[in-house]
Order: C-alpha cells, then structure tokens, then sequence
C-alpha cells in the first residue's frame, strides 16, 4: 500500500513538473488526467496555431488554456481561451475514451494530440455559416457563401487540468 502511495505522489508530481515548462505553472495544483495526459515538452501558443493553422496540420502538439467551453451530451471536447483575447480552440477527443466533465470550466487545460484540418463541402459551410449567424443574430443570406469552409482543431490525446 505505501508503495502504491509512493507511485500515485511521483507520478502527480513528475505531471506537475512536466507541465511546469511552459506557460503558467500547474505544480501546487490539484491535478487531474484525461486520457493518455501530455508527454510533449513544448506548449504551442494558440495564437500562434490560429495564425497559421495549415502550418501544424498532421503534427503532435501541446496546448494550454483556461477551459471556456465543455459538451454538454458526452464531454467530447472542450473549447480553451488562447493568449489572445476572443481567440479559442477546440479539443476534440474520442466519444467515450476521454469525458470531460462540465467542473472543467474556468480550469487551465494542458492537452495534446493531432492538429487537424477539416475541409467541409458547400451544404456544410453554409450550414454552419447559417447557424452563426443565428447564433449572433444576424441575417443570414446563403448566396453570400461562394467558399468552402476549413475548421481547425485538436484531436486530443490526453489532456492535464488543474483546478483555478
């Protein structure tokens, strides 16, 4: 049994000091796992990523940001505030293998996995263009839509939280 204590210490502790490297320190955090957790050593700044999103596609990287959106059906993603304001990122994971509970809201988030491109046809774009608009209340018009959409977003891995 004290081994096992001695194990579950080292291991919060080893996350706590992984996650340390980059970005606003974990460590003296309670800290949950999701997944496989991060292993990668270098946070990418989401800024940077919505910058340039086609630069990262196909590549394994780490991200960091305050939880500002959770799935309500299955806690299949979560939605992280960048370095700058207004910006966000999606973290998709899995339906099943990783559930992110809605207590992660307003926890800092460090998760990693596949940067992703998802090319959507014409229906697609224009319904989400339509669903935008009403969302903010605007006027939609689909002949205004001529180009297909790109969305962007991390295929999660595993992700760390720490409670704020």
């Amino acid at each position: 049994m004290r081994f096992l204590a001695s194990l579950v210490l080292a291991s919060t502790l080893l996350a706590g000091a992984a996650l340390a490297g980059d970005g606003p320190a974990l460590t003296g955090k309670s800290l949950k796992t999701y997944g496989k957790g991060v292993a990668a050593s270098d946070t990418v700044r989401v800024s940077a990523l919505l910058a340039n999103p086609d630069k990262w596609v196909g590549k394994t990287i780490r991200v960091q940001g305050k939880a500002v959106g959770v799935c309500e059906h299955r806690g299949c993603w979560i939605n992280l505030a960048s370095d700058v304001e207004g910006q966000t990122l999606r973290v998709k994971v899995t339906d099943g293998e990783i559930v992110f509970p809605p207590e992660i809201l307003g926890d800092m988030v460090t998760a990693e996995g596949v940067w992703t491109a998802n090319k959507l046809d014409m229906e697609t774009t224009k319904m989400v263009c339509e669903a935008e608009a009403k969302k903010s209340g605007k006027k939609f018009n689909a002949d205004e839509v001529t180009s297909c959409m790109t969305t962007y977003q991390l295929t999660g891995t595993g992700a760390v939280a720490a409670k704020n």
